[in-house]
């Protein structure tokens, strides 16, 4: 199970989020962390995703 993480950035009109997720490497078993800035709108369709 992944573990997650959000953040609100505001710059200027645009509001945006850093969402940070954790997966697990298939071939290695070992965790890498994934992050990416968004809209607040796309958070949960990120997080949902493998």
């Amino acid at each position: 199970m992944a573990k997650k993480s959000v953040g609100t950035i505001q710059t200027g009109a645009k509001r945006l989020t850093k969402a940070i997720k954790m997966v697990k490497s298939p071939k290695s078993g070992a965790y890498t962390f994934v992050e990416q800035i968004m809209t607040p709108e796309e958070v949960n369709d990120f997080l949902k995703k493998n």
